[in-house]
């Protein structure tokens, strides 16, 4: 069974990625996020889905403005996929995935980003810096795509 690693910061890019859970149907999914409490509402849904119930791994608040807790986000993270060894990891950002796809990268995982919608000016710093360690690079803003990357393929909301 694939294991898949769906991580993101919390609000709006958790938002997105969660509406993405029926395409890790069928695999053994992990969430991995900054938001306290949502193990009851995983569980529920799963079950009313008829899945199994993913794991949850509650994560650190870290950004490029506080360098500690940046550096504690990211031994959470190296000892997360070390722990887990996903072969895919999906993010939809900011910090907590592009370093999730970076090192998830090193251990041969597959890596997919996700631009948040609301990054419809221009791709987040994170998915500009990502490029090189995503399989699949995506903007949700047609006009953002590229022939180079990164693609459109529709949007989450």
């Amino acid at each position: 069974m694939r294991k898949v690693l769906a991580i993101a910061s919390g609000g709006g890019h958790w938002v997105q990625l969660y509406r993405m859970r029926p395409a890790w149907d069928g695999c053994a999914l992990t969430y991995a996020s900054t938001m306290h409490g949502l193990e009851a509402d995983i569980a529920r849904d799963a079950e009313q889905r008829g899945q199994p119930v993913p794991a949850y791994v509650l994560l650190p608040e870290g950004n490029r403005w506080q360098k500690m807790r940046l550096a504690w986000m990211l031994i959470r993270i190296l000892a997360l996929l070390v722990w887990l060894r996903p072969d895919l990891i999906v993010t939809t950002g900011a910090a907590h995935g592009y370093f999730a796809l970076r090192f998830g990268k090193l251990l041969g995982a597959r890596t997919v980003w996700i631009d948040s919608i609301a990054n419809a000016d221009e791709m987040s710093l994170s998915g500009q810096r990502v490029r090189p360690f995503a399989d699949v690079w995506l903007t949700q803003w047609d006009h953002l795509a590229q022939p180079d990357g990164p693609t459109f393929q529709g949007a989450v909301l």
